[in-house]
């Protein structure tokens, strides 16, 4: 305790001095860890790939490995897109498999 109040009249002595204080939060060490943008010109690769779906429905199912293989661990900020992808990647094999049961019935 004693520390941590030595801490606390340093950090007060720094301030008055001008300098500037890191702001942290005692109980989450990893603050700033998702400040970088995402990848894919910072939209993330679930959403990249949902939207590059559309014109290459692989993608989709690239995105739906990630997300099955749990990707969004590294980020959680992925996790939205590549589950967007993984609901897209399923409904294009429903359409598939009905369509290919319509033409050869």
């Amino acid at each position: 305790m004693g520390d941590l109040n030595q801490q606390a009249s340093t950090d007060l002595v720094d301030q008055r001095k001008g300098e500037y204080l890191l702001i942290r939060d005692a109980e989450d060490g990893q603050l700033g860890r998702f400040d970088k943008p995402l990848p894919c010109f910072g939209c993330g690769i679930g959403w990249f790939s949902l939207l590059l779906g559309f014109v290459c429905p692989f993608m989709w199912y690239y995105a739906a490995i990630l997300y099955f293989r749990k990707y969004y661990h590294k980020d959680p900020r992925e996790r939205s897109g590549l589950a967007a992808s993984a609901i897209a990647a399923l409904i294009c094999t429903i359409v598939v498999v009905i369509i290919v049961g319509i033409v050869l019935l």
